[in-house]
């Protein structure tokens, strides 16, 4: 294996650009057209993000270091995986002020294919026992200190990239996210592995949520969403209006509001769970394979605006689900995380660009679909804050 070093805080490591490729001298099995390489943006309010490009010679994914090591977007033969949100392009955290629009400052960060909120919190802004919380946290705005990139050669060989990103404050958390992100050369799959520890002297909260962020081509008006489902309801009053047709989507929508539905999924032999949206055509599927033992709580979002205003769906596999802190910790579904303690979590997503494939792949999800599905009409106390 080798590995470069591409950013070291504490011993003035910087690299601006570096690339390593087959005609570096490493030739792996997978692919002879892998690369991984790393670069930095320069101009406007995406001026100083770092960008590491992993290809695996079929499937690309760009991962942003400055960003709380979140995946700005990818492309699998030629499919594109990302969303096209109103903020166009990657923004450096110094520009986001969580603080605006009344704690909802996260938003104008907002574009990335996949997003952790977290990780002291998650869900929307208030105060929490004195202390302000902003929406979704603040992992997704924070610059990892150390960044390395490996290249594996065992098996078909392996990119992958690891930062260190720390949430830390006086008199408050002291939480250290170590993020992998890989992808086996060839595959049509990329894994994200993290832990979180806690540096600190006493026990503090933990929550993740993977805001998984997925447009065209695989939502579209017809696109479906396929699950094994324990039990599903409406986040709220306005979303139950669409709770019978919670799995198919929509068209674009001028100035439709979003709707989000909570779940429990059912699981394999092995507490494996997956989900995926599928086009309308069945040829194009994205899958999320993750533990339900290490993420037991599923937030479903669609957002149907204008394709200008953010067309998207969110698969968004969590500890909980993305409700005030304080009623989430009531409900049991914060994790504690004691002194010098550690929680893993990830997950695996998986690309399809044929139907055999796509149906390969529902045919493992409908396989876990072992008992009838209880399905919730209107918001419930459980999940949901109800007025």
């Amino acid at each position: 294996m080798t590995r470069t070093v591409l950013t070291d805080s504490d011993n003035g490591v910087w690299l601006e650009n570096w690339r390593c490729d087959a005609s570096s001298g490493q030739g792996l099995a997978g692919s002879s057209r892998w690369s991984i390489s790393k670069s930095t943006l320069r101009g406007g309010m995406s001026h100083g993000v770092d960008v590491v490009n992993l290809d695996n010679g079929e499937l690309q994914m760009s991962v942003l270091p400055t960003r709380g090591m979140g995946l700005w977007r990818g492309c699998y033969r030629g499919i594109p995986i990302e969303w096209r949100s109103p903020v166009i392009r990657p923004v450096h955290p110094q520009f986001v002020n969580l603080k605006d629009r009344n704690g909802l400052g996260w938003l104008n960060g907002f574009n990335e294919f996949m997003c952790r909120c977290g990780l002291s919190f998650n869900g929307p802004p208030g105060v929490d026992g004195g202390t302000d919380v902003t929406l979704h946290g603040k992992v997704a705005n924070l610059p990892a200190h150390r960044v390395s990139a490996d290249v594996c050669d065992r098996g078909l060989g392996t990119l992958s990239v690891t930062g260190e990103v720390d949430e830390t404050t006086m008199f408050g958390p002291a939480l250290r996210l170590r993020s992998t992100v890989s992808t086996v050369v060839g595959s049509n799959s990329v894994v994200i592995r993290d832990v979180v520890t806690n540096m600190g002297a006493q026990a503090t909260d933990l929550e993740i949520l993977y805001h998984t962020n997925i447009g065209r081509p695989f939502m579209e008006e017809g696109a479906r969403f396929v699950a094994p489902v324990a039990m599903i309801a409406p986040r709220d009053d306005h979303s139950a209006n669409g709770a019978g047709r919670f799995d198919i989507y929509p068209g674009p929508i001028v100035g439709v509001k979003e709707e989000a539905f909570f779940f429990e999924m059912l699981a394999d032999a092995n507490g494996h769970t997956r989900v995926m949206l599928v086009n309308a055509a069945g040829d194009r599927g994205l899958s999320l394979d993750y533990s339900v033992k290490e993420l037991p709580y599923f937030t479903l979002w669609k957002n149907p605006q204008a394709d200008a205003d953010g067309y998207v769906t969110g698969l968004e596999p969590g500890t909980n689900l993305p409700n005030f802190r304080s009623f989430e910790r009531e409900r049991g579904r914060v994790i504690s995380l004691q002194s010098g303690a550690s929680y893993e979590c990830g997950f695996e997503m998986r690309i399809f660009d044929n139907a055999h494939d796509v149906r390969a792949e529902a045919d493992v999800i409908r396989a876990m679909q072992v008992v009838e599905p209880q399905q919730h009409s209107k918001p419930i106390e459980r999940f949901s804050p109800l007025s």
